[in-house]
């Protein structure tokens, strides 16, 4: 539940709020907080970035403002999994400095445990599209709960405080503005030992997001996502869920996991209707994937050719000769191909000329501005505009409003999914609402 940025307090670069929107949205919170409900519970964590002015030297400004961009995408992602129900916000303050701020009880072990997971993620290699090599950053994080007299002010004050002192020492990623590291709910090895045993419990809920079509909104299927409730950190959103597998060495079966227990609810549906998986670096680094994930549809009687593959961006960093031939086969088998997050991150236009893709799939950032931003729509027609030329249907994702959604039935978009229709739901709502 993202706040709404307005067009003149966003961030030229990567379109995340901005100082003044941060400060306004803090304001807000407080002001509009009930008095008899005590202190308003504002959580923050301020990230800073170490070698972006390597970065910035050894392969120029462009791919320095490149990464910046990135991980803003990955902020935003990450809090969109994390938060689903509570009001937050991205912002960049200055350079390679960002805040998340969020509104809504939350334990301080459980605080610090989601700013270690998005360390961890900020921490993952970013394309380089010069070199079709990588580049890594550094990112140190300290944290905040606001107490009595806090405004958005002192929230700054205090956590540059605590940024400086993290810089100045050795080895310390994350800090408080107490000047106290608590220890992890649970330490990493924990987690994976819990991650292996809630896969043999079944404890890893499927969630469907409706997909919706542009010329009559009417459900053309949905995409499948992954959530853990863990007992001691909370809910852990899918990004960090694969996080915690690959640390562990179980991405592929976490993924064949969800895929099977997706594909088990969708044997259910009506006929037509398609069913979106995400898949990963190490499903596609199997050379006989292809036919081991048909061998499982089989298995459980889903028809291949009513099943979309989404591929990210990271996917392809692994092994681009690889994955284009699992992909190849993939196609043989009737499976729809999507590239999804597509204008987050570089957008790299290779893979649309190597690569069996089908469908794009625009990440939300596409469509924020597109109401109130001349910009932002010319990016978003020329990016219709390639797609219509290269053949590919095109799904917009986030959609969280009647004139986005408007917007894009207007420029030709097939497909949609966000807030605006419906949330992510369990298997038997999503049931229920298909066969109404």
């Amino acid at each position: 539940m993202p706040n709404t940025v307005d067009h003149d307090t966003r961030d030229a670069l990567t379109g995340l709020g901005d100082v003044q929107q941060l400060r306004r949205t803090i304001d807000e919170w407080c002001a509009d907080w009930p008095e008899n409900a005590g202190n308003c519970p504002i959580h923050a964590m301020l990230i800073t970035l170490g070698r972006i002015e390597t970065v910035n030297v050894a392969f120029g400004e462009d791919a320095g403002d490149g990464a910046l961009v990135e991980v803003a995408q990955r902020i935003r992602h990450f809090a969109n999994d994390e938060f689903e129900s509570s009001a937050w916000l991205a912002s960049r303050l200055s350079g390679s400095s960002f805040m998340l701020v969020a509104l809504g009880e939350c334990s301080r072990e459980r605080w610090q445990w989601l700013a270690e997971a998005l360390a961890d993620a900020l921490a993952a290699p970013i394309a380089n599209p010069d070199s079709m090599g990588s580049l890594r950053l550094s990112p140190r994080v300290a944290l905040m709960r606001s107490g009595e007299n806090d405004d958005a002010d002192s929230i700054l004050d205090r956590l540059s405080e605590v940024s400086s002192r993290i810089r100045l020492s050795r080895g310390r990623r994350i800090d408080w503005s107490s000047g106290v590291i608590d220890a992890s709910p649970r330490s990493n090895i924990e987690l994976e030992a819990d991650l292996l045993a809630a896969i043999d419990r079944d404890e890893i809920e499927i969630l469907f997001q409706p997909q919706y079509s542009l010329v009559d909104d009417r459900i053309i299927g949905a995409e499948a996502l992954a959530r853990w409730h863990h007992p001691v950190v909370g809910l852990i959103g899918a990004s960090t869920l694969f996080q915690i597998a690959e640390r562990a060495d179980h991405v592929a079966q976490l993924s064949r996991h969800i895929a099977s227990r997706a594909l088990e609810q969708a044997t259910s549906w009506p006929p037509g209707m398609q069913l979106s998986l995400n898949i990963t670096p190490a499903d596609l680094a199997v050379d006989n994937f292809a036919i081991d994930f048909a061998r499982l549809a089989e298995r459980i009687g889903f028809s291949l050719n009513r099943i979309t593959l989404e591929i990210t961006e990271q996917v392809l960093l692994a092994d681009l000769e690889r994955v284009s031939r699992v992909l190849q086969q993939l196609k043989v088998l009737d499976v729809t191909i999507a590239l999804d997050d597509f204008g987050a991150g570089f957008c790299n236009f290779r893979y649309l000329k190597v690569l069996p893709i089908d469908c794009l799939k625009l990440d939300r950032s596409m469509v924020e501005g597109v109401i109130e931003d001349e910009r932002d729509r010319a990016i978003f027609r020329a990016i219709m505009g390639m797609g219509k030329a290269l053949d590919l249907r095109v799904l917009v994702e986030g959609i969280e409003t009647q004139k986005q959604r408007d917007f894009c039935a207007a420029e030709d978009c097939e497909y949609y999914q966000g807030f605006f229709r419906a949330e992510p739901m369990a298997p038997h709502q999503f049931l229920n609402l298909v066969t109404r």
